[in-house]
Order: structure tokens, then sequence, then C-alpha cells
């Protein structure tokens, strides 16, 4: 029988990751459209508020119920604002694995939300979910992104040359795409250990089953 996510919260001292719903549809459509998630994504440009609808109301609830991942809306605390996505897909409930990517807002970068949301997860992915391995693949030239995997204390395996497609402004304003290779990344719960205590001087995080 295929293994689900379930419908949860995490929250840290500064955000609350929840599932996405339908008032997220203009602050996601507005984020995806940004120039360094468009070039480091494959999500398509322009990314319509109908897009963004499809996405919290069809293609995440699926991905959950199906087994294969989870979407989930990063979100301030303090102001309920939507500033960035944590995502879990190609979960292999067997072996205790998935795959997990982030995407951070314009309109809070700067800030490390993104380690932030992205440790918050994995710990609660070896805690309460008792995965044993978190992988993240992140494109050669995508330096901020290697930041991340490295400061929530993600170890390099190695490169998946040619693997990837990235995207790149044309003269003419439009988007082409180029190849690049992935830099593919692992954590496991012993990774955690000195990031996690890091993570506890700043407050940490609780969990809430069955959100709604």
């Amino acid at each position: 029988m295929t293994s689900t996510f379930p419908t949860i919260s995490i929250s840290t001292e500064r955000l609350v990751l929840r599932p996405l719903d339908e008032d997220d549809v203009p602050a996601l459509a507005a984020m995806m459209n940004d120039e360094q998630i468009a070039a480091w994504t494959d999500v398509p440009q322009p990314f319509t508020e109908a897009a963004a609808r499809t996405w919290i109301t069809e293609y995440a609830p699926a991905e959950r119920t199906a087994g294969r991942g989870l979407d989930l809306a990063v979100t301030e605390f303090l102001t309920q604002r939507l500033v960035g996505i944590i995502q879990l897909t190609k979960t292999n409930w067997y072996i205790r694995a998935t795959e997990l990517s982030y995407i951070v807002a314009p309109w809070a970068r700067g800030e490390g939300y993104a380690s932030e949301a992205a440790l918050a997860t994995a710990q609660w992915l070896f805690t309460d979910q008792k995965f044993e391995r978190i992988e993240l693949r992140t494109a050669a030239d995508n330096t901020a992104s290697q930041q991340v995997a490295q400061k929530i204390g993600c170890i390099s395996e190695g490169v998946l040359r040619n693997a990837c497609i990235a995207r790149a402004r044309t003269e003419d304003g439009g988007w082409t795409e180029v190849r690049t290779d992935f830099i593919v990344w692992s954590l496991l719960p012993e990774d955690l250990e000195g990031a996690g205590e890091q993570f506890a001087e700043s407050g940490g995080f609780t969990s809430y089953p069955d959100w709604n």
C-alpha cells in the first residue's frame, strides 16, 4: 500500500510551513514570475494565476495523495506573508528517501528563510516520518542554492553531467534553454547533529499533524 505524507504545519521561530491554499494564488503567481526562479526551475513562463490555482488545487493534492511528495507554503509567522515553497518529490517509501527543493520569493531573499525552512523540514522528516535520506540537486551555477545545501549540513556526492536544463534571457527578451550540470547533495539523520544544534539555539520548531 502506498504511503502518504500527513497534512501538517511546521513552525520555526520565524516561519510557518503549511499546505498551500487558494489565498496564496496571487503571491504564488508573482513569485514564480521572478527572473531567478524562471532561470533555475522549469515552471512555464509567464506563470499565470490560473497555473498557480491548478498547482494548489490539483497538482499538490494529487502528489500528496499518490505518495509522491509534498508541497508546503513557507510563510512569515508574524505577517503570514508567503515567502517561499518547500517541495518534496520522487519519494521512495520503501527506502524512506525523498528529494527536497526550495524556492524563495524575491521579496524575502537575504533573510535565511530557505535554510531555516529546509532544515525544519529535514528534522521533521527524520524525526516524525523516520526517513533515512534526503537528496537535493542544485544547478552547477546556482551558487545561492548550493549555499543553502551546505548550511543545513548536506554532503556533496558528485556531479550529474549535462543533466540540468536551465534558462537564460535572449537578446529579444525571451528565454532560451541552456544545459548544465547538476550537483547532487544528500542529507542523512547523522548529518543534522551540528546543524540541528545551531538551529536549536534560534528556537527550534514544532510540528502540528493534521493541520487545517
